[in-house]
């Protein structure tokens, strides 16, 4: 799913640099994204016994013929999905109280310190996250030589 509602959280457990976050996905924890996962499912199998496909696909081997259910169906997702690992807005831009950075990158309450990169957009790309990492990187050197001067 490229666009989910589901957020989840990442919190710090110490002051110790070197101690690994405490990271919650939350995933599917929407109706719409149970809602979404189920259907997807369900256009997957439609399109694998198209007659188109009958000579590629002998049966079906994920979720499989026993999932029928929404449930059964939502439970596969719940055991069997992954993430691609390109984690966004953990620190998001905006002006709301939740906002981690404001529209020039900069932390709220923490002065000399900027995040530029994934974390800051407010909401996740329908792609490869990669060129908007380079985009939201060229951006913040931009802004802070604007603001050097």
């Amino acid at each position: 799913q490229l666009r989910p509602q589901s957020r989840g959280e990442v919190m710090i457990r110490s002051s110790d640099p070197l101690q690994h976050p405490r990271i919650t996905p939350n995933y599917l924890s929407t109706d719409y994204d149970r809602r979404l996962m189920i259907e997807g499912l369900k256009m997957v199998r439609r399109i694998a016994q198209a007659p188109a496909f009958a000579r590629y696909v002998k049966m079906e081997r994920e979720p499989g013929a026993e999932h029928v259910t929404d449930d059964a169906l939502l439970a596969h997702a719940r055991e069997t999905g992954n993430t691609i690992f390109h984690p966004t807005s953990t620190c998001r831009m905006g002006s709301d109280p939740k906002a981690v950075v404001d529209a020039r990158l900069r932390v709220r309450g923490i002065e000399g310190l900027r995040v530029a990169d994934c974390s800051i957009m407010p909401t996740v790309v329908s792609g490869n996250t990669n060129a908007a990492a380079i985009m939201i990187g060229e951006k913040c050197a931009h802004m802070m030589l604007q603001d050097s001067h």
